[in-house]
């Protein structure tokens, strides 16, 4: 009896892998899926913007202009569905999209760029498009062989179609030349949204995680990996600065990721409603109840578990909807802390359903989210150190640690995400010697918990002792530096022993690295590798006896200045050939 127990278990087993977990997640053969994460172009890593509730050139417009007018950044914009004649034909719908070369090109003569979202859906019915029913096309495409399973189709949240044979040459010339159009509009990347998971035939009411394709049979994980990579490479020969933006985990669904780390240029994990916390978990009910995908209910909390998961993973630059993807209403606060914590992760994607334009909601809500906006953009330098590492097989931008989804971004700055709708914080702080971003004339020895009012102006962010912090600094916000600060590379700097930071040329990756020695009587600074412009914004705690570059004594007022309240010695590199500076201090 037992005998036969076993062997009906070892069956269930192999039925249950085969059927499920091999097409679905690869195992055991996902390790093998992932290499290193791509090299992010310095644009993704700006601020991005988008809306999904008008959905017209006009709409858009108006946003742009606002955020320009009330000087919040953005340097991407996604268009999102409903943008084409129906979906995935790459036709621009003209009624919502007027005189798209015209207007395309427009937006990046004003130097913005444009994402347009995407699928792998060759649909017989659309929903919401101008054109429904286009059985005709899919027909054609399904005669042509150019849809993996011949005729098979599903039903998805945009419609009912078939899916792109990725393993076909005639199919993917077919699909490239309908996209080339508007690549020649000067498109920067493509939204892929997730339909590769739905990837399957049916059998009457059981699904099969497996389709045939010119190439042979194909799994929901070996096409989800082709959608990704195949979009990726094709938009990378028409730009080199081109980026897929990708899914990386969401909860439990494909707990290896749903892009592979090597076409994943830029991720982000949805989709989120308005809430800080999932419903589910509150006990409370939902008037939809679904998601537009993925069944659940989700909040700000789900979308910070599932960036670390990703980040942990392996996944470099990750986001989330800031202030979540949809719901009635977006919460002011949830608003405020969802942007603050995005300000601190690789991608910022401000945009959903809900009112994005912040002029028009509290005075409060617009100069928080600005100003962190602008922290974020000011970040890049330190963010793309992060890019090349992590491309290079090393250090990824986020790193979880011990605490309540505190981590590191980077190795200088702790995050501890607030998560609940409370100004009182607990902090768990790594050994060492931490400073406080927003007050950080005092250090604090760790391993420390610390319980702290957060007001809603501020964020747990502390920066190690030690550290080097690269910024562009255009803006006066975040009291680092103000426009005259724009043609220089600010460095933060706070001085013990010896410590060391490398940017990269955003264009070939070219290295520069500052190298800073303190001793009792005095900090050595040094900088290696291609000249740069530099402002240097250095920690002390009393002012200088002189500065010097190159052994020459500066002048104070006009070659550098000591900012008492701050604590901080401020040098501008007015001399191109100096490339070392001396810092005595008074003892």
């Amino acid at each position: 009896m037992k005998k036969y127990l076993l062997i009906t278990l070892l069956v269930l087993a192999v039925i249950s892998y085969f059927y499920f977990f091999l097409p679905m997640w690869g195992i055991p053969f996902n390790a093998q899926r992932h290499g290193n994460p791509p090299l992010t172009p310095a644009w993704a890593l700006e601020c991005w913007l988008w809306e999904d509730d008008q959905n017209t050139a006009t709409y858009v417009d108006e946003l742009l202009e606002g955020y320009a007018k009330h000087d919040i950044p953005v340097r991407t914009i996604l268009i999102d569905s409903p943008w084409s004649l129906r979906y995935n034909d790459f036709e621009v719908d003209e009624e919502k999209y007027p005189d798209p070369a015209k207007w395309f090109n427009g937006l990046e003569n004003k130097g913005y760029r444009t994402v347009l979202w995407m699928t792998s859906m060759i649909d017989s019915h659309n929903k919401d498009t101008k054109i429904e029913d286009s059985s005709p096309w899919f027909n054609e495409a399904v005669k042509k062989g150019y849809v993996a399973g011949s005729n098979s189709q599903i039903k998805w949240w945009k419609g009912k179609g078939g899916f792109i044979d990725y393993t076909n040459p005639e199919a993917m010339n077919w699909w490239t030349g309908l996209q080339r159009k508007v690549l020649d509009y000067g498109i920067d990347g493509w939204k892929l949204d997730g339909t590769g998971t739905l990837f399957r035939r049916q059998l009457g009411p059981l699904p099969l995680f497996y389709q045939k394709t010119h190439g042979g049979w194909l799994s929901t994980r070996q096409y989800m990996d082709l959608y990704y990579r195949k979009e990726y490479e094709n938009g990378l020969k028409v730009n080199r600065e081109f980026v897929t933006l990708a899914r990386a985990m969401d909860r439990g669904f494909h707990p290896e990721g749903f892009a592979p780390i090597d076409a994943a240029p830029v991720t982000w994990v949805g989709d989120q409603k308005h809430y800080w916390q999932s419903k589910t978990e509150n006990g409370l009910s939902d008037e939809k109840g679904k998601d537009i995908a993925l069944d659940g209910i989700q909040g700000f909390e789900s979308a910070i578990e599932s960036i670390l998961k990703s980040a942990e993973l392996g996944y470099n630059v990750i986001g989330s909807d800031v202030a979540g993807f949809s719901g009635s209403t977006i919460p002011p606060r949830l608003y405020i802390r969802w942007a603050q914590f995005s300000a601190f992760c690789g991608l910022f994607l401000n945009g959903g359903h809900g009112e994005r334009a912040l002029w028009k909601r509290s005075p409060q809500e617009l100069e928080i989210i600005r100003k962190f906006s602008w922290l974020h953009t000011e970040l890049v330098p330190y963010m793309y150190h992060y890019v090349v590492t992590g491309h290079q097989g090393g250090r990824v931008l986020q790193k979880p640690v011990e605490g309540k989804y505190h981590y590191l971004f980077g190795e200088d700055l702790l995050i501890a995400p607030i998560y609940k709708d409370e100004t009182k914080h607990e902090v768990q702080l790594p050994e060492g010697k931490w400073r406080y971003w927003f007050h950080d004339r005092e250090v604090v020895q760790g391993p420390l918990t610390l319980h702290k009012d957060i007001p809603l102006e501020e964020y747990p962010v502390f920066i190690k002792e030690g550290a080097i912090v690269p910024m562009n600094i255009k803006r006066s916000y975040n009291g680092i530096g103000d426009s005259t600060s724009s043609n220089y590379l600010t460095w933060l700097v706070y001085p013990a022993g010896n410590s060391e930071f490398t940017v990269f040329d955003t264009q070939d990756q070219q290295p520069s690295t500052l190298r800073v020695h303190q001793t009792s009587q005095q900090i050595a600074v040094n900088l290696t590798g291609r000249h740069l412009p530099s402002l240097f914004v250095i920690h002390l705690s009393q002012k200088p006896k002189r500065v010097e570059a190159q052994g020459t004594a500066l002048e104070e007022g006009k070659e550098y200045r000591f900012d008492e309240g701050k604590q901080k010695l401020i040098i501008k590199t007015t001399d191109l050939k100096s490339r070392n500076w001396t810092i005595h201090l008074k003892r």
